[in-house]
């Protein structure tokens, strides 16, 4: 891949320090996942704009492929063969990066060069946003009498004073429009990052409007 980035387009937005699991059945991607674990190498992952996860044929070609030039680098932290042609792999966020010419090889991988961008600061919670904090682990704490530790969204280390952190697991968590969780993921400001989440955060627990 003469050491560009293979880049995996998916319809969801990876964050710095948030968890993927994918299932790997396409020829391109099982290559691409085996070669990267062997070399310690991670992959970047691209929020698409057009077309879909799985390649598909149009015409006489394939369904043209879109996607964001800001992503996340997925460092690879367990795979597991299920069967011939299908990859458990679970991954975890690093860092982002601006993309940089991207190609598609002739087996349908796109690759890249990647610039990787600056991590956010570390910005300790202020007074007014720490309930963020305590809803988070609430949260965890109620999902947890139902579901296996290494179940749960969101995994040690935990960083529970740290704004882009905090920021980064309400991204996840909250629904929300891709295009809007790209857009706090592209967001180079961790505080604002989540003003922003918890005002969407206080939204979805205000009362609805009454006519």
């Amino acid at each position: 891949m003469d050491a560009q980035t293979p880049l995996f387009p998916l319809r969801s937005v990876l964050f710095p320090g948030g968890l993927l699991a994918l299932r790997i059945f396409e020829p391109r991607y099982l290559d691409m996942v085996m070669r990267c674990q062997a070399r310690g190498e991670p992959f970047g992952v691209v929020a698409l704009i057009e077309g879909d996860e799985v390649r598909r044929r149009q015409g006489e070609g394939f369904q043209r492929e879109a996607f964001h030039d800001i992503g996340t680098l997925a460092d690879i932290e367990h795979v597991e063969q299920i069967q011939a042609g299908l990859l458990l792999m679970r991954a975890r966020g690093g860092e982002r990066f601006r993309l940089q010419g991207p190609r598609c090889l002739s087996h349908g991988l796109w690759v890249a060069d990647v610039e990787r961008l600056a991590a956010d600061p570390r910005v300790a919670v202020p007074e007014d946003l720490r309930s963020a904090a305590r809803e988070l682990r609430d949260l965890l704490s109620s999902l947890a009498e139902r579901a296996a530790p290494e179940q749960l969204p969101v995994q040690p280390p935990y960083q529970w004073d740290d704004a882009g952190w905090l920021a980064n697991r309400w991204a996840e968590l909250l629904p929300m429009p891709a295009d809007e969780r790209q857009r706090l993921m592209a967001m180079d400001n961790p505080l604002l990052r989540l003003e922003l989440v918890v005002d969407r955060l206080d939204a979805l627990k205000a009362p609805p409007a009454s006519r």
